[in-house]
């Protein structure tokens, strides 16, 4: 398949009319939309905002490529998208982008189009190519220099002599695994023929894992690169030279790290994410202590969301609706507390100390962080054992792997299927069980007993804070540590912090949606459009939808949502509402704890009140 299958003449803006990110993705998204190559627009978007919270996808030399894989896509496309003036894409270069190539992958993409999407990435490293690009004067002349290109390109691969004495070898991978991953690729291979150093590449993109390092090749390198921004298979690297940085690196600068890669200039990879040479600085950015909680948190969202939104059904047969002794009784409602509380939502803190051990010592670390995770969720540890569970059980197995390190070689092969699960498991174990169990649940009703004695104003004060978390960075790491607040609150009983969480998350989206219906001209003809689905995401508490307005404008849009969300959040704990559902915006309102009309009017004053600051703040903007 060729890219001009997938970008079209439909799918082409030679002259954008965007002045920042957030035009230039609203413009594209609506170019895809008009199309008739999405099923959901708003849900595309957001995919390809929560794409550019990980890393900005502006790659530099003048280029842009926000990408997302999702359902929301009908059909895989292209859109391409041209700027002569340039526009601030927060490019890692600094410099404005100019060429923006909007990628849209379905869930269902076979490796056909995969391949093809990838591709395009890698002809844009060409500069007399990108060149082209900015001076083609017809849409026409777009497709021909890209079919061209391709065509020239089409030539096969030199084969890599990987027995030469001075091999170096390199993975890139991004979370998306569509455009970074082969750009990073391919900028690695152009510089080391011009170095003329040996290298050979693999990629760990959408379409799965291609030219895989072989165990020979592993043995006879120089040095590896690791350029990614998730977790790829580390272990058949221990005792080798590894240099890691995230995969931007590897696209910008090829030559440094190849060049570090020949002197040796790496710490030497223990296993677990630890050296035996000191740490890895370019990439300690990646390996800390919030890399690993974000990991058990992702992982565990998908059990809170649904099996959450399941307990909130069946609360609005009554509260007490599941129990059989209980005159309310409905047997529906018992099976979807059944599965949603009883299975997925128990299943939570395993899940979340799971990953967070896979996520400190690779694949060995998820079988003891589950164990760890289980005896926490079930001896009283709750969400907090949950933390603890995790990062105990993964730094257990890096232990063991350094304890086990000077086994004979013949045994590597017994390590991750029984020495590391044996003794990790057992260890992990223990330890919960007699020394982290007792003392966490005791700080667990401790900290249930204080806030209970809370008195409205305390209360009022401790809204006002987890309000405000919610949107100060939407959907970043003070949001993710109050959201995580809260569900470790409704694990111990009390709802009432998390009603505070969740309308402060809905109010930053719902407040601009009605900014942008009441004070039109303060917004673009874009924006406004971009505010009646923050309609949708706001009731869905969905904060992240707001993300384009505080990119554009944050010295205004961000107060007036902090502000807006902390108003919410305090106005919840003064109405004394509690939330045992830990998800569901405005669809679990109705089985709140205390007056659901009031809960339902402090989110609405906390939107108006964000609405109305960004109104008078911002300025009228010409069409």
């Amino acid at each position: 398949m060729r890219i001009t299958e997938l970008l079209k003449k439909d799918t082409i803006i030679l002259d954008l009319k965007s002045t920042s990110k957030a035009d230039v993705i609203d413009e594209l998204v609506g170019k895809l939309d008009e199309a008739g190559r999405l099923s959901d627009r708003a849900g595309y978007k957001e995919a390809i905002l929560n794409r550019e919270s990980q890393s900005t996808t502006g790659i530099g030399e003048g280029i842009a490529i926000p990408h997302a894989k999702t359902s929301s896509v009908k059909t895989p496309a292209i859109a391409f998208g041209r700027s002569t003036e340039g526009i601030d894409y927060e490019s890692l270069d600094g410099q404005p982008a100019h060429l923006f190539f909007m990628i849209a992958a379905s869930e269902g993409a076979n490796n056909a189009h995969l391949e093809t999407l990838s591709r395009l990435s890698t002809l844009l490293m060409d500069e007399s190519f990108r060149k082209t690009l900015l001076t083609a004067s017809s849409i026409d002349e777009v497709i021909k220099a890209i079919d061209d290109k391709e065509t020239e390109n089409e030539a096969p691969e030199e084969e890599v002599d990987t027995a030469s004495d001075q091999l170096v070898l390199a993975v890139t991978a991004c979370p998306t695994g569509i455009a970074h991953t082969y750009m990073a690729a391919d900028s690695l291979k152009a510089k080391a023929k011009d170095m003329n150093v040996t290298l050979k590449v693999e990629t760990n993109g959408s379409s799965g894992v291609k030219n895989a390092l072989t165990k020979e090749e592993i043995e006879n390198a120089t040095a590896i690169i690791v350029a990614a921004d998730k977790q790829v298979e580390m272990e058949r690297f221990a005792g080798k030279k590894v240099i890691q940085v995230p995969v931007a690196e590897g696209i910008r600068k090829p030559e440094e790290l190849i060049n570090r890669a020949l002197k040796g200039d790496a710490p030497v990879y223990s296993g677990g994410g630890g050296s035996k040479e000191g740490g890895e600085s370019k990439g300690s950015e990646r390996t800390g202590f919030y890399k690993h909680l974000m990991s058990g948190v992702s992982a565990m969202l998908p059990f809170v969301v649904g099996g959450g939104i399941l307990i909130a059904i069946s609360f609005m047969f009554g509260i007490h609706s599941a129990e059989p002794k209980d005159p309310t009784y409905n047997a529906f409602a018992a099976a979807l507390k059944t599965i949603g509380g009883d299975n997925a939502f128990f299943l939570l803190v395993p899940v979340l100390a799971g990953f967070i051990a896979m996520s400190i010592a690779d694949r060995p670390g998820l079988a003891p962080g589950m164990v760890a995770g289980l005896l926490a969720a079930s001896g009283g540890g709750g969400f907090l054992g949950g933390l603890i569970a995790g990062f105990l059980a993964g730094y257990v197995v890096v232990g063991l792997k350094k304890l086990f390190s000077g086994l004979p070689q013949a045994l590597d092969g017994i390590k991750p299927v029984l020495l590391y699960p044996l003794f990790g498991i057992f260890i992990s174990g223990l330890i919960m069980l007699y020394v982290v169990n007792e003392p966490v649940s005791a700080i667990n009703k401790g900290l249930t007993h204080w806030l209970s004695g809370f008195g409205t104003g305390n209360l009022v004060l401790l809204g006002i804070i987890l309000g405000g978390m919610m949107a100060i960075d939407m959907g970043g790491p003070i949001n993710k540590a109050a959201f995580t607040f809260g569900i470790a609150m409704i694990d111990a009983g009390n709802y009432a912090p998390h009603a505070a969480i969740m309308a402060g998350g809905m109010v930053p989206p719902l407040g601009m949606a009605i900014a942008t219906t009441l004070f039109k001209n303060k917004f673009t003809r874009q924006e406004r459009e971009t505010g009646k689905t923050c309609y949708v995401m706001g009731l869905s508490f969905i904060t992240e939808g707001a993300i384009p307005f505080a990119a554009a404008d944050p010295g205004r849009v961000i107060p007036a949502s902090v502000i807006g969300a902390a108003v919410a959040g305090a106005l919840t704990m003064m109405f004394h509402i509690g939330l045992p559902a830990p998800h569901g915006g405005v669809f679990v309102i109705g089985i709140v704890q205390g007056n659901p009309l009031l809960y339902a009017l402090a989110i609405l004053i906390g939107a108006i009140v964000t609405a109305v600051l960004v109104g008078v703040l911002k300025k009228p903007k010409a069409e």
